[in-house]
């Protein structure tokens, strides 16, 4: 019990005097999960909203693969990347493995569906009611289009939170890609991994405690963003 104590300690001292490995660690997982992050709404938004305000053939077949990469393993995606990105693989060339970009695309590939489908389900559950205003008014398609993603926005916000808490505890996939090289490519979740096999339980505490706070931070904004949106809802009669 003594040792837990005083590797909790320890950690909180990590924490309080800001240790630069631990600090680097930190900004690296920033850095990579929110280059992704932000990648993957630049894509997903419009995607998710394509499929919001467009039909087209097998669109009932898309949005079901859709939703199922929703859960996509991260091992799986780690495994097909690096079976891509290897010397001897299609795109071995780019010598992409074991770096920063790799860990990026693999969070990219898990974040996007969530972004896109939860962004398509925000604008297509919009009362119908808004349209048929919109139309009456005069409103062009474009405009049309505008008013429901503004309506819609508190979802596809909670979509983008989702999405950013889905790659920010993601170790799987990186670990595959991204070799887990210290000072290069070693995050928050692939240290906590390799710490604690090695019995250095001071670091990984410290991470674990940073990433429990990053975490309870998201649930905390996703709970706002669902707030505000309800509050929005129930003001339309």
């Amino acid at each position: 019990m003594s040792s837990i104590t005083e590797s909790f300690a320890r950690a909180v001292f990590l924490i309080y005097h800001l240790d630069r490995e631990l600090l680097r660690i930190i900004m690296l997982s920033l850095e990579v999960s929110g280059t992704a992050l932000v990648l993957a709404s630049l894509a997903g938004l419009p995607l998710g909203a394509l499929l919001g305000f467009r039909n087209f053939p097998l669109k009932g077949l898309f949005l079901t693969v859709l939703n199922t990469c929703m859960g996509l393993p991260p091992v799986a995606v780690g495994l097909f990347l690096y079976l891509v990105l290897s010397r001897s693989g299609p795109l071995g060339f780019l010598s992409l493995l074991y770096t920063n970009t790799a860990m990026i695309i693999a969070q990219w590939v898990l974040a996007l569906p969530i972004v896109a489908s939860l962004s398509h389900a925000s604008i297509v559950s919009v009362d119908p009611v808004i349209r048929q205003a919109s139309m009456t008014l005069g409103a062009t398609p474009f405009q049309i289009s505008l008013t429901v993603i503004r309506e819609a926005r508190y979802g596809i916000m909670s979509g983008v939170i989702a999405a950013f808490g889905r790659v920010i505890a993601e170790v799987g996939a990186i670990l595959i890609v991204g070799g887990n090289i210290a000072g290069y490519t070693r995050v928050m979740t692939t240290t906590i991994a390799l710490e604690t096999d090695k019995g250095n339980f001071e670091l990984a505490l410290a991470l674990g405690l940073i990433l429990l706070g990053i975490s309870l931070s998201i649930n905390v904004a996703l709970h706002v963003v669902q707030k505000r949106g309800l509050a929005g809802a129930r003001r339309w009669p």
